[in-house]
């Protein structure tokens, strides 16, 4: 079952994103789940200092953009002059900085590294058709953000598919990455617990190959990756997809992760994976049993190990970056990626039944100086204060941080959920007060590409003003 809904999925993407391809933002569309989770409490009410001389003037927050690789490849891959330009768009359309995909889900790098090979070319959706995109200049892609965003008064973050390390793409192009080229070992990959037995990722048809977060050598290799980020003068360092593979509960069972389970438990699994989960499994058992409870925190303790190594590494080269992730916000069902992204002081054992009494030591939200949240709710799901609404989720975040660090959270415009054909632009100044209000430093729109799309241009630009006035 989960093969098919992941093929659904993909094939809904192909439909739905025309002439642009984003890789960066999966959301598991469900208007219709219910929360267990109470509401976050209503905020203060505000003094009203009208008509007084001494009104302290609110800062403006930050609005940003995300430029997927891919997407926006045929673009920039080549052209200096394009990245120029648009940068001097979104400046004038009232953004404050872009975070810019560095490292797709093929991996290979759009800037220097002694650690990974450069990107030379991506599978995009081009004029109805999956196709070979070719990055055949040689200038410094990352480089040239950087100095178009300065000329512009632009923050450049730069951002990364981290357990990824490569792709068989669709259509029989074939594949791309260093699992395929040599570079890493295909052992590396992640291995899948299906209803045939444990399969390598890399048996597994068309898709992104996700590195394995258990594997030491993995962890090695990504922080030499992330080494090299850290030497550009960008004001930060996202990280997206760092978490287990899309297939979700059913990764990772190697070899590797049963010795490293075992030495967390202190004890051996005498039956693997059936012990933990019976093959071909997606979800959790009911009632859940013990194994697995201490599954998806010895997963939660993974990640959030290599995201507290990360912001050492990054911090080790420059200090002053500022470091944080990209996660979807939907926290009630993401320990299925088994990421804990919220603050070590959020307990949320009372509230999920998945949780063990320790799993809130792995929230890794204090080892990060900023973080973005997707806000994917659908085009009529603005404002609430559930989950599945882009108001809700953005103020759920302020409990689930528990004030370890800011957030900025924002809607992927070009999601199955509404957005897909276009033609929203007059929903921009709610979307825009929704997220920005309910998060604590900003917003941001996910992706560029559907911006030029959609020409949401004006659309975005008089929502930016309408936020800028209340201020």
């Amino acid at each position: 079952m989960k093969l098919l809904r992941i093929i659904s999925v993909s094939l809904l993407g192909l439909m739905t994103l025309s002439a642009c391809q984003p890789e960066s933002q999966d959301a598991p569309w469900n208007d219709n789940w219910v929360d267990p989770t109470p509401d976050p409490e209503p905020e203060p009410p505000q003094e009203d200092n009208t008509g007084s001389e001494d009104k302290p003037v609110k800062e403006a927050k930050a609005r940003l953009v995300w430029i997927d690789a891919a997407a926006n490849f045929k673009d920039y891959a080549n052209s200096q002059k394009k990245i120029a330009e648009d940068m001097a768009r979104l400046k004038e359309t009232g953004f404050t900085g872009v975070v810019v995909e560095v490292r797709p889900t093929t991996a290979g790098v759009l800037f220097n590294s002694d650690v990974e090979k450069p990107l030379t070319k991506v599978d995009a959706w081009v004029t109805g058709a999956y196709k070979w995109l070719q990055r055949t200049a040689s200038f410094d892609y990352l480089q040239a953000f950087i100095d178009a965003g300065k000329d512009v008064g632009l923050d450049v973050y730069a951002a990364i598919n981290t357990m990824v390390g490569g792709k068989e793409c669709n259509y029989g192009l074939g594949t791309s990455g260093p699992l395929y080229d040599g570079s890493v070992k295909k052992e590396w990959a992640t291995v899948i617990n299906t209803a045939e037995g444990l399969v390598s990722s890399m048996d597994m048809g068309a898709g992104a190959k996700f590195l394995n977060p258990a594997n030491d050598e993995v962890v090695e290799y990504l922080l030499g990756i992330l080494e090299d980020l850290a030497a550009y003068d960008v004001k930060g360092i996202i990280l997206d997809r760092c978490r287990y593979d899309d297939f979700e509960l059913q990764s990772d069972f190697s070899d590797v992760s049963r010795q490293k389970f075992e030495e967390y438990l202190g004890k051996s699994v005498e039956n693997w994976p059936d012990d933990v989960f019976a093959p071909g499994a997606d979800k959790l058992n009911s009632p859940i049993t013990a194994i697995q409870r201490e599954w998806m925190e010895f997963r939660a303790k993974n990640i959030h190990d290599f995201i507290e190594k990360a912001s050492n590494k990054v911090h080790s080269v420059n200090p002053d970056i500022r470091f944080g992730a990209y996660v979807g916000a939907w926290y009630s069902s993401y320990y299925y990626s088994g990421v804990n992204w919220a603050s070590p002081n959020y307990n949320c054992t009372g509230v999920y039944n998945w949780a063990t009494a320790d799993y809130n030591q792995y929230g890794y939200a204090d080892h990060c100086d900023m973080m973005l949240i997707g806000a994917y709710a659908s085009t009529k799901s603005i404002y609430g204060t559930g989950e599945w609404t882009m108001q809700g989720f953005c103020s759920r975040a302020k409990n689930i941080f528990a004030g370890d660090v800011p957030f900025i959270g924002g809607p992927d415009i070009g999601n199955s959920s509404g957005f897909e054909n276009g033609g929203q632009g007059s929903l921009m100044p709610d979307i825009v007060d929704a997220c920005i209000n309910a998060s604590t430093e900003g917003m941001f729109f996910f992706d560029l590409c559907h911006i030029k799309m959609y020409d949401y241009w004006n659309d975005i630009k008089k929502a930016f003003d309408e936020y800028l006035e209340t201020l």
